[in-house]
């Protein structure tokens, strides 16, 4: 096999572990590393040769290893970045109760990124204004809101995109959903019409965050016949909207979501995101869509090197989200972002959730620091022994009213019947007919509360903090132990995703690097750089 050699431009090879670190860090600049009397150098500018014979030219090396510019507008799908007017492929996830706040999603937007709105939990009120703000604020960036499934609130559901149509809402990320509601398929069909050239277009996108094949298939498939016709016959939508449903998807991106905080099935990546690239290729052959689908991977994106994994993977885009709650823009309070700052990959478990508490779902949180975990669980061990809060006995009664509600039932069902009466009020109607269920209400209030009193960092309430956490804050934790992104004072939105983004480009090309020579051990790891030298590295390789 003939040999691949090098000619260098100008300069002789670098023969310093150093250069390779500081050429490593400029992103836009090759690098060629060549044989150098049995040393390791490095070129960036030359000629390559295939030859059995490099003959007696003194000016020519032996290529040991390459490796080609990777920017970090480079990383993922062109066709995810132009759909949605974004300059890098990574979304910032929706993180409920308004912790990925209007600050942390304008912070994104202005990054060149999209954020969503957690919208979750808040009632429509709350969500209103908070879409009022956006409209003001983030008029000129990409942005979204998220819109999760409420199984047992449809009206819920409702409610919420009928205030994303009216406040001209063009994206959301449809999460927690097993079957696809018309209220979804509302959204998604409002407004869809042919141009003049015949091309059909679909102004409202949705990005769906699964983690199960079966519901991938739903989102990766057309609107349902049957919902379609009966939103038909209600006046909701028109007869053009009803006969193009069949020409699109249901959603434009599908976020394979691995394991990640809050809602999960603890799925590995490394096995998730193949199954949905390869489900993604079929559906578009099957249903012959004009335009592509993007698949993207979520669920442990807290280092550069999971990052640079997804990308090579094949992912089209990255989503972050356990890692931006720690950030500054983060709606949720410095004791929160303290707990996250110290966490470690096992610091975290499953624990029953507030909007699906009778069915037995979980959330991945915090368990460092909280007893939350804990008495959520002896809540739904409550819940399935007996059928009303009258029958609990008076041990078991002393223990919810004095250690985990911290007031009497009478007073928690009085705070349970305040909320739900503004965020459901078919919830209280059927409470007062059904005990279980009232029972049902009053600890899942307790589970919604305690993540209020996580967002507003209750001194009283701290051992009740309910905080969403993945693995991947501990692993950002590890990775940026002894920099400056140790303190979450300096954990900027802005900052944090761009080493994520840069740091998986070097990761890369230190990769394609390494298959031909042993790094000094100073170019082995990317560490956390300020911004301001990042984009000076950026700008220097333009």
């Amino acid at each position: 096999m003939n040999a691949i050699w090098f000619k260098p431009a100008n300069k002789t090879p670098e023969l310093s572990g150093q250069a390779i670190s500081d050429k490593l860090l400029r992103v836009g600049d090759p690098i060629f590393i060549v044989d150098v009397d049995g040393a390791a150098g490095i070129c960036q500018s030359g000629t390559l040769f295939a030859a059995s014979d490099a003959g007696p030219d003194p000016g020519l090396y032996k290529l040991l290893a390459m490796t080609m510019p990777l920017r970090p507008e480079k990383l993922g799908s062109a066709a995810f970045k132009k759909r949605h007017g974004i300059r890098y492929a990574c979304v910032a996830g929706a993180m409920a109760n308004g912790i990925s706040s209007v600050e942390l999603v304008t912070a994104a937007g202005r990054a060149g990124m999209i954020g969503f709105f957690g919208s979750a939990g808040l009632s429509c009120n709350e969500l209103e204004k908070a879409l009022i703000r956006l409209k003001a604020e983030a008029s000129n960036i990409s942005w979204g809101v998220n819109l999760i499934h409420a199984p047992g609130s449809p009206d819920r559901e409702a409610m919420m995109v009928d205030l994303y149509l009216k406040y001209g809402v063009r994206c959301i990320s449809a999460a927690g959903y097993l079957r696809l509601t018309w209220p979804l398929i509302l959204y998604r069909l409002r407004g869809i019409h042919r141009t003049a050239d015949g091309t059909v277009v679909c102004p409202n996108r949705v990005i769906g965050k699964v983690s199960r094949v079966e519901v991938a298939r739903q989102f990766l498939s057309p609107a349902p016949a049957k919902i379609v016709a009966q939103l038909l016959e209600t006046g909701k939508i028109n007869e053009t909207e009803a006969e193009l449903s069949r020409f699109v998807p249901m959603a434009d991106d599908i976020t394979a979501e691995a394991d990640s905080g809050g809602h999960t099935d603890n799925r590995p990546a490394v096995t998730l995101l193949p199954s949905m690239m390869a489900l993604r290729d079929e559906y578009r052959e099957k249903f012959a869509y004009a335009d592509p689908l993007c698949i993207g991977l979520a669920g442990g994106m807290g280092t550069p090197f999971a990052v640079a994994a997804a990308f090579v993977m094949g992912a089209d885009y990255v989503l972050t989200g356990s890692v931006n709650q720690s950030c500054v823009e983060a709606g949720t309070s410095d004791a929160v972002k303290k707990l996250l700052s110290e966490a470690t990959q096992t610091d975290i478990t499953m624990a029953p959730a507030a909007d699906m508490f009778e069915r037995g779902v979980k959330v991945q949180v915090l368990k460092q620091g909280t007893l939350f975990a804990l008495r959520a669980a002896r809540l739904f061990e409550l819940y399935h022994r007996y059928d009303s809060l009258e029958q609990i006995p008076a041990e078991a009664r002393a223990e919810l009213e004095n250690k985990i509600l911290q007031e009497s039932l009478n007073a928690a069902w009085d705070q349970t019947r305040k909320f739900f009466t503004d965020y459901d009020p078919t919830q209280i109607q059927r409470a007062e007919k059904d005990p279980k269920h009232r029972m049902a209400l009053v600890f899942r209030s307790y589970l919604g509360r305690s993540s209020r009193w996580a967002i507003t960092g209750d001194p009283k309430r701290i051992k009740d903090f309910q905080v969403w956490c993945g693995p991947s804050m501990g692993a950002f934790n590890e990775w940026v132990a002894g920099s400056f992104l140790a303190d979450p004072g300096n954990r900027e939105f802005r900052t944090v995703a761009m080493n994520l983004l840069f740091g998986a480009c070097v990761t890369i090309r230190r990769a394609n690097i390494t298959h031909g020579i042993h790094l000094p051990a100073h170019a082995e790891r990317y560490t956390p750089l300020p911004l301001e030298r990042i984009q000076k590295l950026l700008a220097d390789d333009d």
